[in-house]
């Protein structure tokens, strides 16, 4: 009998899914998506420039700096939602049943939300910024979770290379075909 995911990471230190357990939920959020036909979203988080200022203002700015994004981002998800850690101190958010749309919405409460968060470092106010990669499978539009989890990190490289401080978006289906 397969196992159904919870909504309760295993790492309560940060609560936040660790890299395998967080790429296992969405495989198995992709499959429920494309056997019921209902949309699911992904959203790629990167802090801008974070090895940057871990270099000028040290590893527990670097940390400091995790933890208050980490803190916003479940302030803006759903308890439906998925919240998990990758490679590179990049976070992933799974978002089941949600379109485009609604997707764009918790992308921009995000974006605006890190703009206004305070940081300091010797006196001097540190301006963080994210990149984002979102990418939507209505259902049953997506042959593979591959494509979807490629599509994310494609949008995300795209609006680092934009600059920072950004979304990208791309469809997953175009990918697949």
């Amino acid at each position: 009998m397969a196992q159904e995911p919870t909504s309760q990471p295993a790492d309560s230190e940060s609560g936040l899914f660790s890299l395998s357990q967080i790429m296992h939920l969405m495989r198995v959020e992709f499959g429920r998506a494309q056997r019921y036909g209902y949309p699911i979203c992904c959203i790629e988080l990167a802090v801008d420039r974070l090895a940057e200022l871990r270099d000028l203002y040290g590893y527990d700015s670097k940390e400091a700096i995790l933890d208050e994004v980490v803190k916003l981002a479940k302030r803006n998800v759903r308890e439906c939602d998925f919240l998990g850690r990758l490679a590179d101190d990049r976070l992933l958010v799974v978002v089941p049943h949600t379109d485009s749309s609604g997707a764009r919405t918790l992308a921009e409460r995000l974006l605006s939300g890190v703009r206004e968060l305070k940081f300091e470092s010797e006196g001097r106010r540190l301006r963080v910024t994210i990149s984002l990669g979102l990418t939507c499978s209505r259902g049953n539009d997506t042959m593979f979770f591959d494509a979807l989890l490629s599509a994310c990190e494609g949008a995300l490289a795209e609006a680092q290379r934009g600059g920072g401080d950004r979304m990208g978006e791309r469809d997953p289906g175009a990918l697949s075909a």
